[in-house]
């Protein structure tokens, strides 16, 4: 298993990147909720079904945790929190939410482990392997995407 790329080159106009090559990962295809519990199912006891009703319920349960102000840490995985989009007040006093917040996003954090040499690396990273993707490979696209 690898992680592939594509080179793409910076198109912007007067910055240190303009005309730089970079390389931007490639998803080979989208796994959904439903194909992660048929894979779970086949490497431990617990029924798709009841997967699928645990994950459902995580959901819900991380989103009510999150809209209480509360980072949400799944052990072995990593957490989130809630952050905000906000433009400056010119004093503390005049800052408001309606003119001030300007949206929201999640934040997610993978948990760190360390490597068999010590160091610390994020958990989904932990032995990765990265390769530029060959040419003629077929994406494979999801319905809906």
């Amino acid at each position: 298993m690898s992680v592939y790329y594509r080179l793409h080159q910076d198109q912007s106009v007067g910055t240190k990147k303009s005309g730089k090559w970079y390389a931007r990962m490639v998803p080979m295809a989208t796994i959904d909720t439903r194909k992660l519990a048929e894979i779970i199912q086949r490497n431990c006891t617990v029924k798709k079904s009841d997967v699928l009703a645990v994950l459902d319920e995580l959901v819900e349960t991380m989103r009510d945790q999150l809209q209480d102000s509360k980072r949400v840490k799944l052990d072995g995985f990593g957490s989130f929190k809630i952050g905000l989009n906000s433009k400056g007040a010119r004093t503390a006093r005049s800052f408001t939410v309606a003119d001030h917040i300007e949206g929201m996003h999640i934040v997610f954090s993978p948990e760190n482990t360390k490597d068999s040499a010590g160091n610390r690396t994020k958990q989904f990273l932990q032995g990765v392997k990265v390769e530029e993707l060959p040419l003629n490979m077929v994406i494979k696209e999801e319905e809906g995407e």
